[in-house]
């Protein structure tokens, strides 16, 4: 009995000694801005990055703040690897090294400004010191191209930030608010989801879906590995399971898919920051 207490004592001694040997595996954090709320966002991503970390042999994690403008100061602070974002395209947060390499397969988003379908404001000027909602102050197609467009058009409102999509939303038809700037494919998806009914007053020009992309500080092989696994997984049974749900989920109009994107595809954020009024800089 003492020999064996001697060699339990012994193994697992030899196992502590391994384990401290042995170095963590690192994790990448995956932050995407908060389009919906924190629920929807967390059921729509975790499936996705679970399957692209099992895919890319790079572990991820998904790290959401409470609020859109939360996760996007993680990107900021480099507290994450990889982002799905529109939120870097400034001239100042361009110098942080944020490369783009793939976006959403969808059609073009917008900016719009939206009241419930049986609202008695039919135009933008009847928004003149009212409340309007927006997600965040980051959020570029739902706050940045709408609230620009409130300024060009000498409409002074009361700015009410919701937090995300859903709540500005939610904000909108509980009465609290008049409008809302919005991101036109987060309208429809809302629609779908909660049987809600819009008129559109204001749309913007069209900008590509938010990008994903990768910190200056992940590897050229990993960035690889993991674009891969985010632009294959419509071709691959297991990945096509995964995006119908994250479509179920968010209610959207169509299949979901990844496809590869470059720097040049987000020329007309660049350009918005250049010519866009210094209150929404």
């Amino acid at each position: 009995m003492h020999r064996m207490i001697l060699a339990a004592a012994a193994l697992i001694a030899a196992a502590t000694a391994f384990a401290a040997e042995t170095p963590a595996r690192h994790v990448y954090y995956f932050s995407p801005v908060n389009q919906q709320n924190l629920n929807v966002a967390a059921s729509f991503w975790n499936p996705i990055i679970e399957y692209v970390s099992t895919r890319s042999g790079v572990p991820m994690k998904l790290k959401l703040g409470r609020t859109s403008a939360d996760t996007t100061s993680f990107v900021l602070a480099q507290e994450v690897d990889f982002a799905f974002t529109n939120h870097l395209f400034s001239p100042e947060r361009a110098k942080l090294g944020w490369r783009v390499f793939g976006r959403r397969d969808a059609p073009p988003i917008h900016g719009q400004i939206v009241v419930a379908a049986d609202s008695p404001v039919t135009k933008l000027s009847e928004l003149t010191d009212q409340e309007v909602a927006f997600p965040g102050p980051e959020a570029f197609i739902a706050y940045k191209t709408t609230y620009a467009q409130l300024v060009s058009a000498g409409v002074p409102v009361k700015v009410v930030f919701g937090g995300n999509m859903d709540a500005a939303f939610a904000q909108l038809f509980s009465g609290r608010v008049k409008a809302v700037g919005a991101n036109s494919q987060l309208v429809d998806g809302y629609a779908a989801r909660e049987k809600k009914s819009f008129r559109v007053l204001w749309k913007s020009a069209p900008f590509h879906d938010l990008a994903l992309m990768a910190s200056s500080r992940v590897s050229d092989k990993q960035v690889q590995a993991v674009a891969k696994a985010f632009l294959s997984m419509h071709h691959d049974p297991d990945g096509q399971e995964v995006l119908r749900h994250a479509r179920q989920v968010i209610g959207a109009p169509a299949p979901i898919s990844f496809v590869a994107a470059t720097e040049a595809d987000y020329q007309s954020y660049r350009d918005f920051h250049r010519t866009a009024p210094v209150q929404v800089q």
